[in-house]
């Protein structure tokens, strides 16, 4: 498994942006394969938002999501980014790096396709 660990969380008003980091460590970071964000809001299950398949450059995003955020990764500072702009009240939630290092198949958002994950860091959008 890869250590995750997020940052980058906070409070901002709706229109506003925030950057999230997942720093990763451990030596299995070299091999993962997909890397993905995903969030929870109070209430709700956890839910993915984008990801990302470095091999091939390949992003994924949620509908909900997709224009406003962009995923990134830089492996030479191990670390994993979700750009956030245009933040509405609805993406208030704990947001979560996950790393799949098995390589397992199906569905970019599927929670048992990861296997390493962070514990969060809280993002909270008023109107």
């Amino acid at each position: 498994q890869v250590q995750l660990v997020e940052s980058g969380g906070g409070s901002v008003q709706a229109g506003g942006s925030l950057r999230l980091s997942c720093a990763a460590s451990g030596a299995t970071y070299s091999k993962t394969y997909y890397m993905g964000w995903f969030r929870q809001g109070p209430g709700k299950e956890r839910e993915g938002v984008a990801a990302i398949y470095p091999a091939g450059g390949i992003t994924y995003y949620a509908d909900s999501v997709l224009g406003r955020f962009t995923i990134s990764r830089d492996n030479a500072k191990n670390t994993l980014y979700l750009q956030m702009n245009s933040l509405k009240p609805e993406d208030t939630a704990k947001y979560i790096c996950a790393a799949d290092t098995r390589g397992f198949g199906g569905s970019w958002d599927g929670l048992y396709k990861y296997n390493s994950w962070g514990q969060g860091t809280q993002v909270t959008v008023s109107s």
